[in-house]
C-alpha cells in the first residue's frame, strides 16, 4: 500500500517541500530509500525499524520502498526519520491515514523518542507558503517554528512531540495536544548583558570615538597597537554600544542559527547581535561556509553582528582573501557541482593586529623590535585589496600609567549607545524610501547612493582630491572615506558633510599612507 506525506529539505538557509512516498508490497524483505539521500538518511533504516518495534508495533517482512521527491535534489540529515516512520506505519495500516495538509520532521532515537533537528524556522516559513495546516516537529524545536508562524501571521498549528507514539496519537486525534505559540514582543524584552562596558576601558579616547563612529554606520575596523593596549577589550565592548536588533534583522539572523542548530532552547529568536571570535587557525571552509555537508561559516553566523579577528596576520592568507567577497557583497556564494548555496554575511569586521611580529614596533630604547624585512613580511600578510575594504584604521597606543591608575569616571556604553541609535535613526529615515535591497546603515551604500547622499562642496571636493593624490588612495578607499564622513556628520546631526567631517574621515586611513616609518 502507498502512503504520502510532507516533509522538508534544507538548501542553504531556506527549505523546500519534500514528498515522502512510502510503498509496502510483498516480496523479499528489504528497506530501500531513493531520491538522492545522503548517508545519514541511508542509515535511518535501522533507527526507524528499531524505534517502531520499541514503540510497540510489529513490522512484517515486506518489501519497503521510500521515495523522497523531488528526486533530483539531494536530501541531507536525520530529520526524515519521523516522516518515514509515520509513512511506513500508514502503509502498513497500523495508523490512520490522515496526512493531508500535514508536515512532519524529526530524528528518531532507538527507544522511539524524537530528537531536535536543524532548520525548524525555515521549515515553518516554507510550510506557510505551501499552505500547510499542521506542522509536527520535536518539542524542543516547536517554539522556534512558532516564531515563524507568528511573524508571518499564517494559520499553521505547530505541535511539539517527544515520542513516536505521541506523534501517532496526535495524527489519529487521540490526544488533547495544544498548538505551541510564542509572544515575539515578550522575547524582545530580554535584558541584554555585555561582558565589557566602555567605562571599564582605561584611556583610549580616540579609539573609543572611532568605534562609536563604526557602530553608528556599521563600518569595518582594523586596530593596530602593541600587546596589552586594549584592542581585544575594545572589540568585546563594541556590542554594548550597538543598537538593538530590529525584528527583520533578528529574523534573518535566527534563520542562520536555526540551520546551524545553534539556537538556545530557551531563546527561539536571536534578540542580541552575534559576536563571533574565531581562532586564527580557523580554516577557509569554517570561516566562509560550505563543506561536504553545507553549513554556514563564521561570516554568516556573524550576520547583523560582529566578526572579530584577533591577531589578523596570523590567519592564513587564503582565509583572509576569502573575506573579500562577503565584505563587498554582504553574502557568500558557495558553489558545488550539484548545487550553489548563498548565505547572508552582512557583518561588521573588527580586526586587531600588532605592528610587529615581536609585538610592539619598538622596544623601550626606541629600537625596532624586529628586523625591518621581517616586519614588512608580517604586515604584507594583509593584502591591499582587503585593507581597501576596511573603512576605519585605528592606531591603539600603549595605555599611559596616568590613565591606568585614574579613578575618574569614563563615559558608559549606555550613553554612547544613545548617540549611536540617534545616528542610526537618521540613516533609517534616509533609506526608508529605497526599494530592494534593504539598507540599514551608511556602510551598505552603493556607489549610486554615495553620489546621492554624500555630496561635497567645492572646497571639500578639492581636499579629498588632494588626499587621494598624496596618499595614493584607490577608488574604493575614496568611497569608504565618504561613507565614514557621512556617519560622522550623522553623529553631529548635520544634514551635509562639512570639511571637519571629511578631514576626520580621511584621518581614519592610516594604512593607506606611509604609516610605518622605520
Amino acid at each position: 500500500m502507498l502512503s504520502t506525506l510532507n516533509a522538508a529539505a534544507l538548501i542553504g538557509i531556506d527549505a523546500i517541500k519534500v514528498t515522502v512516498e512510502t510503498n509496502v508490497t510483498g516480496g523479499l524483505p528489504s528497506f530501500t530509500v531513493v531520491g538522492l539521500p545522503d548517508n545519514a538518511i541511508r542509515e535511518s533504516r535501522e533507527r526507524i525499524l528499531t524505534a517502531i518495534r520499541n514503540s510497540g508495533f510489529t513490522i512484517p517482512p515486506k518489501k519497503i520502498t521510500v521515495n523522497l521527491a523531488p528526486a533530483d535534489i539531494k536530501k541531507e540529515g536525520t530529520a526524515f526519520d519521523l516522516p518515514i516512520a509515520i509513512g511506513l506505519l500508514g502503509s502498513l495500516q497500523l495508523i490512520t491515514l490522515q496526512f493531508e495538509d500535514l508536515l512532519i520532521m524529526g530524528e528518531l532515537a532507538l527507544d522511539g523518542s524524537v530528537r531536535r533537528i536543524n532548520g525548524a524556522l525555515p521549515v515553518a516559513i516554507m510550510a506557510g507558503k505551501e499552505q500547510i495546516k499542521r506542522l509536527i516537529v520535536p518539542l524542543s524545536n516547536a517554539p522556534e517554528a512558532a516564531v515563524a508562524v507568528s511573524a508571518s501571521h499564517t494559520c499553521i498549528e505547530v505541535y511539539g512531540v517527544e515520542t513516536l507514539n505521541e506523534t501517532i496519537a496526535l495524527i489519529n486525534g487521540n490526544t488533547q495536544h495544544i498548538p505551541v505559540t510564542v509572544n515575539i514582543a515578550e522575547l524582545f524584552t530580554t535584558e541584554e548583558e555585555y561582558p565589557v562596558d566602555f567605562c571599564d576601558i582605561k584611556g583610549q579616547g580616540a579609539a573609543k570615538k572611532a568605534l562609536e563612529i563604526a557602530a553608528a554606520g556599521g563600518h569595518n575596523v582594523i586596530m593596530i597597537g602593541p600587546p596589552g593596549s586594549g584592542k581585544t577589550m575594545l572589540a568585546k565592548g563594541l556590542p554594548s554600544i550597538l543598537p538593538p536588533l530590529s525584528f527583520e534583522e533578528s529574523f534573518e539572523t535566527t534563520k542562520i542559527y536555526s540551520v546551524a542548530n545553534l539556537l538556545e532552547k530557551e531563546r527561539p529568536l536571536m534578540v542580541i547581535r552575534p559576536f563571533r571570535n574565531p581562532h586564527h587557525t580557523t580554516s577557509n571552509v569554517a570561516l566562509i561556509g560550505g563543506g561536504t555537508t553545507a553549513k554556514p561559516g563564521e561570516v554568516s553566523l556573524a550576520h547583523n553582528g560582529i566578526l572579530f579577528l584577533d591577531e589578523l596576520p596570523e590567519f592564513s592568507r587564503n582565509a583572509l582573501e576569502v573575506l573579500r567577497q562577503p565584505l563587498e557583497d554582504r553574502e557568500v556564494t558557495v558553489s558545488r557541482i550539484s548545487v550553489t548555496t548563498r548565505y547572508p554575511a552582512g557583518f561588521m569586521l573588527i580586526a586587531a593586529m600588532n605592528p610587529s611580529p615581536a609585538g610592539a614596533l619598538k622596544d623601550s630604547d626606541g629600537n625596532l623590535s624586529a628586523p625591518p624585512k621581517q616586519i614588512q613580511r608580517y604586515l604584507a600578510k594583509i593584502s591591499g585589496p582587503l585593507l581597501d575594504r576596511i573603512d576605519i584604521h585605528i592606531d591603539v597606543p600603549k595605555v599611559e600609567n596616568t590613565d591606568l591608575f585614574s579613578t575618574s569616571a569614563s563615559e558608559t556604553s549606555k550613553t554612547i549607545r544613545l548617540r549611536v541609535i540617534s545616528a542610526r535613526q537618521i540613516q533609517q529615515k534616509r533609506f526608508a524610501d529605497l526599494a530592494s535591497p534593504k539598507i540599514y546603515t551608511n556602510a551598505q551604500m552603493s556607489t549610486k547612493l554615495i553620489k546621492k547622499f554624500c555630496k561635497l562642496d567645492k572646497q571639500s571636493s578639492q581636499k579629498l582630491m588632494d588626499a587621494m593624490n598624496n596618499m595614493n588612495l584607490s577608488a574604493r578607499a575614496h568611497d569608504r572615506i565618504l561613507k565614514v564622513s557621512r556617519t560622522i556628520a550623522d553623529l553631529d546631526c548635520s544634514e551635509h558633510i562639512a570639511m571637519k567631517h571629511l578631514i576626520q574621515g580621511i584621518q581614519y586611513r592610516n594604512l593607506d599612507r606611509d604609516f610605518w616609518s622605520f
